[in-house]
């Protein structure tokens, strides 16, 4: 029994020691390129480009062919680069150092340790436009490439903005069909990298896409089964959360904005309303006042102005030439017709 256990051990050590990577390729002109790298993506956002943070080895180009093998890389499938260029010594720090160099040509794939990847030179003598790989996914960016290519071209047909509504509805949908039904949520990743990228149009329609469609959760939920703890998944998830973030807090602000109009709104109305309930009151109580000073005689009247300016009874006899039992006799008249008793009651009538 021991003997057995100990046999299968051996047996699937060996397995593991054994097991490791082989990426290889041709380029077209070896005068051309004399260095070829690898490099391991782990931040999607960085997927094309010349990143030195991600290079993990180099190596020389000899008679227009490069290997890298070994044994050190993920078990688990993970994004990888090779590219070659041919800056000089005096132009490769700046250029890859900036993440972009002119002369580079690039391919990207999916591999693990376990893998083998050939890039060879295509019947038109181009590079890096094949994949031969035991790794079924390795070549799935192509298909995904192939299918961005159809999709720039239905949107180039018409310029109209209805027909960029229409292709947005319909490619968003293809492609994460397409992306789901590969079983690879890498392959899906690069799917999402394209569409939710902010520098692009697609960007404005990925964040109404979002408020709606569980596929983004979906998504996260299968990165979190096939790749837990990975930086691929803790990069989408806090993108995810994010952007979700982003969404209410412009609804938020939205709505804010909408209160705030709405109140200004309501402010107006209100003083629009006092100004013209004071102006509707102004002319009532002119009319009250032209009413009361009709049922006065003419000397009465004087009499009235004469008490609105504070003149006393003896005032008022000398101003309109009358003694000043005569002016108590017109007051006492006046007060009778106004239904007043005091000279404060009749100011209160007439001064407001």
């Amino acid at each position: 029994m021991y003997k057995t256990v100990f046999f299968i051990f051996m047996i699937l050590s060996t397995f593991i020691c054994k097991a490791q990577y082989l990426f290889s390729g041709n380029v077209e002109n070896d005068s051309i390129y004399s260095t070829a790298y690898l490099s391991i993506i782990e931040d999607y956002r960085k997927i094309s480009g010349v990143h030195e943070d991600q290079i993990i080895n180099k190596v020389k180009i000899n008679d227009q062919f490069f290997e890298f093998k070994g044994n050190n890389l993920d078990v688990k499938n993970k994004i990888y680069r090779i590219h070659i260029d041919n800056c000089n010594d005096a132009e490769l720090d700046t250029n890859h150092f900036n993440g972009k160099c002119d002369t580079s040509k690039e391919i990207i794939f999916i591999a693990n340790n376990r893998d083998t990847v050939n890039l060879p030179i295509s019947f038109e003598n181009q590079m890096f436009c094949a994949i031969e790989s035991t790794n079924k996914h390795a070549n799935i960016f192509f298909q995904i490439d192939s299918l961005k290519e159809q999709m720039q071209y239905d949107y180039g047909n018409y310029r109209s903005e209805a027909n960029k509504k229409l292709n947005n509805r319909i490619w968003f949908t293809k492609l994460q069909q397409f992306g789901k039904e590969q079983d690879e949520p890498l392959a899906e990743l690069y799917i999402y990298n394209f569409l939710s990228d902010r520098s692009s149009d697609l960007n404005s329609y990925y964040l109404k896409d979002i408020k709606g469609n569980k596929y983004y959760d979906e998504l996260l939920d299968r990165l979190k089964s096939k790749y837990p703890n990975s930086s691929y998944t803790e990069q989408y998830e806090a993108e995810i959360t994010s952007d979700s973030d982003r969404i209410i807090s412009s609804r938020s602000k939205s709505n804010t904005i909408s209160w705030k109009f709405f109140g200004y709104i309501l402010l107006l109305l209100s003083i629009l309303t006092n100004i013209i309930l004071l102006f509707k009151l102004k002319r009532t109580k002119k009319k009250q006042k032209q009413g009361l000073t009709n049922q006065l005689t003419q000397q009465e009247r004087k009499i009235l102005d004469l008490i609105l300016e504070n003149k006393t009874n003896k005032e008022i006899a000398t101003e309109i030439f009358v003694s000043l039992s005569t002016v108590k006799t017109h007051i006492n008249n006046l007060y009778k017709k106004l239904n007043i008793g005091s000279r404060e009651q009749l100011k209160s009538l007439f001064i407001r």
